[in-house]
């Protein structure tokens, strides 16, 4: 999936995959989470919000199921 950056002191990236929901973030510690069930509209808001990483908190974070992604 293809991320594009943000600016967040958390944050480093996020893509979306509207045609199955999911929503993957990567964090600046490298860890990568692929969220599922996210609406297009919160991935939206997620770039447009003053603080992507507060954003996250309050509207991704636990809300969504996740699991993370490893590489290899």
């Amino acid at each position: 999936m293809r991320r594009q950056p943000l600016d967040s002191g958390v944050l480093r990236s996020a893509g979306y995959d509207p045609a199955t929901a999911q929503l993957e973030i990567e964090f600046h510690s490298g860890d990568v989470y692929r969220y599922c069930a996210v609406p297009p509209s919160v991935f939206r808001e997620l770039f447009e919000a003053a603080s992507p990483g507060a954003f996250f908190n309050r509207r991704i974070s636990g809300r969504y199921p996740t699991r993370q992604q490893y590489d290899g």
